[in-house]
């Protein structure tokens, strides 16, 4: 394939617009944040997100390089069809569920970032545990995006792969580095609509192609290949139930959602936006079931591609950028390839800054550095996002099988940190034990379930399981949902028995190690001065918390009222009587 000069010159056009866009981003904001708030004005946009930009960098975030790419593949490979890509219908549930449940409270409590309300409950250490999962599925799906990115520009401008990774890479970790939130929802804005407006742009022309039977007749008739509509065979449900539940409350704990929930201006605002960004995502989606059925529609001998077709040289990843190249005029494509870089920085950007923000907040300062100052809070964030960015670059480039590590960190993002949320917001009485058992237990029966992606067999062989061409065990028994159960039921269990255990005097009160039942003033409780400063948050709608008067917390976070409110409480007014 030939070097292709235009192609090049508009990626860099495109690539130069987007950096424009969130450096002004950046320089309209440099003053929103009063004294000692810039660090939460980077994290959640001072808390004034509109519902313009709200709803656009919140559909933004799931319409990425691996929504738009695998939503077209699913289509497109024989004997799945749109019947398995549920990635559209998962995420806009997901999206619906998180605004009907999630949203309001996570908003109305005033928190900064996901980890909060698990720090504020559970203790510094299992903030931590839980720091582990949310990162390792930020960080493999910002990798497995930059490594899908390459791959679209190099089949379509012939162009060194390391090379346009690295440069978009570059690119998005530079505006984000700059402007944190506000960057990354401006720039959503532009690549919202090169996306929608590339990939729909270039539909009418692949399907007028001369190669290409009508999708409606191809979409119930064998003509090159199996129907794209698809089907579910009845030994294939479980794995599609398991994989959609995965796909729609796997989907609610992310830092990268919360980000915007907790960057709304009000409670119901955080709602209204996940109800547009379901909206959003369906409609995103369109473009890419119609080129993965024009891609199963197409005669490939006829086409400059040639034969084999895609599926048969293990191509079936890249059908959405082949049919941009073979089936679309020269400057279609590369307009269409815009629209697909867009996708990915729209989604790696939200993943560098949700991991840098959770890391600078909930491990730097909540954990070590209670009296850090804001300016050292900002630096930290801003050399976090610098090496998070550059971790998934390097991962991008030299991990064979990122996407293998993005599924299975994806799973445990379901497995654990779900059935943690659930507890925390919404079951009365969990503790840190509870939290620890369940973490653990829904981490062993993910693990010992195996990851073909990752050549890993399974230890446990559940029902209907059966080796694959690689004999790696695959299963067909719903054990990811199975464990993310057996991690919820275990965090409650165990909660109420420590409880019971140390309330009745079973257990003398010094092997409460973790202080999570006996002792009233935990140091690892984090005090609601610390994790709320907001003026606009009404504090008694905070899950009730004893603080301790540290000396180590800085003046900057400290808020009176939490004090008052605590203080001017009957329980604890009668401790200190006597």
């Amino acid at each position: 394939m030939a070097f292709h000069v235009e192609g090049l010159v508009a990626i860099i056009v495109f690539y130069l617009a987007i950096l424009a866009v969130g450096i002004w981003a950046a320089w309209k904001t440099k003053n929103t944040g009063g004294e000692g708030d810039r660090s939460e004005a980077i994290i959640v946009g001072g808390r004034d997100i509109g519902l313009l930009v709200g709803g656009f960098t919140m559909t933004a975030t799931w319409v990425g390089g691996g929504y738009i790419n695998g939503t077209a593949e699913a289509v497109y490979v024989p004997g799945y069809g749109l019947a398995w890509a549920q990635a559209p219908i998962g995420y806009a549930l997901s999206l619906v569920l998180g605004g009907l449940f999630f949203a309001k409270p996570m908003r109305s409590k005033g928190y900064v970032t996901m980890l909060d309300p698990f720090q504020q409950l559970y203790g510094k250490r299992m903030g931590g545990l839980l720091f582990i999962p949310a990162l390792m599925g930020e960080m493999f799906w910002a990798a497995a995006i930059f490594s899908a990115l390459g791959a679209t520009i190099s089949v379509i401008i012939d162009i060194n792969v390391n090379i346009s990774v690295i440069i978009s890479a570059l690119i998005a970790t530079m505006y984000t580095l700059v402007g944190g939130l506000y960057s990354v929802a401006y720039t959503d804005v532009v690549q919202l609509f090169c996306i929608f407006l590339g990939l729909w742009i270039s539909v009418p022309f692949a399907m007028s192609h001369p190669a290409v039977t009508d999708i409606g007749f191809t979409a119930v008739h064998h003509v090159h290949q199996a129907p794209w509509l698809g089907s579910v065979n009845s030994s294939d449900i479980y794995t599609w139930l398991d994989n959609f539940l995965l796909l729609t409350l796997g989907g609610i704990p992310w830092q990268a959602y919360f980000q915007r929930v907790l960057s709304s201006s009000s409670a119901t605002y955080a709602q209204v936006l996940s109800f547009l960004a379901a909206f959003g995502c369906i409609v995103m989606a369109l473009p890419a079931v119609l080129i993965g059925a024009i891609g199963a529609s197409t005669a490939w001998n006829e086409t400059e591609y040639g034969v084999p077709d895609p599926m048969t040289k293990k191509e079936a990843d890249m059908i959405l950028p082949i049919v941009l190249q073979y089936l679309c005029p020269v400057y279609i494509s590369f307009f269409g390839l815009g629209a697909v870089s867009a996708a990915v920085m729209s989604s790696a950007d939200s993943s560098i800054l949700s991991a840098s923000s959770m890391f600078a907040r909930n491990i730097y300062q909540l954990s070590f550095r209670q009296n850090a100052s804001d300016r050292e809070i900002v630096w930290v964030m801003r050399i976090t996002v610098f090496l998070f960015g550059a971790s998934a670059t390097a991962m991008a480039l030299l991990a064979s099988s990122v996407y293998g590590l993005w599924y299975l960190s994806s799973d445990l993002v379901y497995i654990i940190i779900f059935p943690q949320l659930l507890c925390v917001l919404f079951i009365k009485g969990t503790n840190t034990y509870g939290a620890i058992a369940g973490y653990l237990f829904g981490l062993v029966l993910r693990i010992t379930g195996g990851e073909p992606y990752l050549y890993l067999q399974p230890l446990i062989y559940y029902p209907g399981c059966y080796p694959d061409e690689n004999n790696i065990y695959i299963q067909r028994f719903p054990f990811k949902t199975l464990a993310m159960l057996t991690s919820f039921f275990t965090n409650i269990i165990v909660s109420y028995l420590a409880k019971y255990l140390f309330e009745s005097g079973t257990l003398p009160p010094k092997l409460d190690f973790l202080d999570a039942v006996v002792a009233r003033y935990s140091r690892e409780h984090m005090d609601k001065a610390t994790l709320v400063k907001s003026d606009n948050i009404v504090l008694n709608e905070l899950a009730p918390v004893n603080p301790r008067h540290s000396l180590t917390l800085s003046s900057t976070f400290t808020n009176k009222e939490a004090f008052n409110y605590v203080d001017s409480s009957p329980e604890l007014s009668n401790t200190e009587d006597n």
